[in-house]
């Protein structure tokens, strides 16, 4: 039985975790350098390294021929879902449930408070030392339109009550009930669009949801709508917001883009209306010490053979 894990955190760095010795278990530290820790053939538990690209998050998985669990830090799994077809079955792969969804649904606010009341053209200002006064518009009386309810959608919604909004719509992959109010199936975006004064994005990246915000459902905001995009780059077609944008008709906040980064020179940083932070949702002081927890929490429970949490999938099942 292979009892190796690869952590990218220093195993005396993660309070809680169990004692290697009594546990049975080898911790290694691999934040995706160029050389492996150990043999990834003996490696049970691989927690992938945070904020690399795909390439290096799957680089070792072909070879984890013992792999048993793989947890990411991150709430998606897009990046490691490629390396997925590398799996034996009954993996677990596990997300990071509880971790990014206090920060993520922090820079959601920060970035819709931002965007309305005109704090880029206040910096701008400041820097020409210039006063620019004016009525900018509020959060208050707005109507919003989350697409995505998973934690992080429900943690911008929690954020969201105190700031007095007309009305709070959810959409989600299938409909159900919460205690808020119903969510929406993603068949009812159209009849959705149309009412939301802001529309976030907070969905996961799949198949079903990349290129999900094209010309058509960009067409179909109405106009001075905000959009915000707290999800992944390629849920947005770039091209097409590009082109809105420049219209002047909806404005937009993105904490991710496609590509990213965003390169130099490229039409979105200049684009009218756009406010751009650099995929910094979940990057906030909050991440370290919850992923941490997490971390200790699930290979607790691996190493007493009990069931870990935030299961996404199972292969082969």
């Amino acid at each position: 039985m292979t009892t190796d894990v690869w952590l990218p955190y220093e195993a005396h760095e993660v309070p809680g975790l169990p004692e290697a010795s009594e546990a049975g278990l080898t911790y290694r530290f691999w934040d995706g350098g160029p050389e492996f820790p150990a043999d990834p053939a003996d490696c049970a538990f691989y927690v992938v390294p945070y904020m690399k690209d795909t390439e290096t998050a799957v680089r070792p998985l072909s070879a984890m021929t013992s792999v048993r669990v793989v947890q990411t830090l991150t709430a998606g799994i897009d990046h490691v879902e490629p390396g997925i077809k590398y799996l034996a079955p009954g993996v677990r792969l596990c997300n990071a449930r509880g971790v990014h969804e206090a920060s993520t649904a922090e820079l959601a606010l920060t970035l819709i408070l931002s965007s309305l009341r005109g704090v880029p053209r206040f910096v701008e200002g400041q820097r020409k030392e210039e006063w620019r006064s004016g009525f900018y518009p509020a959060l208050a009386d707005k109507s919003v339109l989350i697409v995505g309810y998973g934690s992080i959608g429900a943690a911008i919604e929690d954020r969201l009550a105190p700031f007095e909004c007309a009305r709070v719509a959810r959409v989600a992959r299938s409909a159900r009930a919460t205690e808020r109010g119903p969510v929406h199936p993603l068949a009812d975006l159209p009849s959705l669009l149309a009412a939301a004064d802001i529309v976030i994005l907070s969905t996961p990246l799949t198949e079903a949801t990349r290129g999900l915000v094209g010309a058509d459902f960009l067409a179909r905001m109405k106009d001075g709508a905000l959009l915000v995009n707290v999800a992944r780059g390629p849920v947005v077609d770039t091209e097409a917001l590009v082109i809105e944008l420049e219209s002047g008709r909806i404005t937009a906040a993105l904490d991710v883009t496609d590509p990213e980064p965003l390169p130099a020179g490229h039409r979105l940083w200049q684009a009218p209306g756009a406010l751009i932070s650099p995929h910094v949702g979940g990057s906030s002081s909050a991440f370290g010490p919850r992923a941490k927890r997490l971390l200790a929490a699930q290979l607790t429970a691996y190493a007493a053979g009990k069931p870990v949490d935030n299961i996404v999938l199972t292969t082969g099942s």
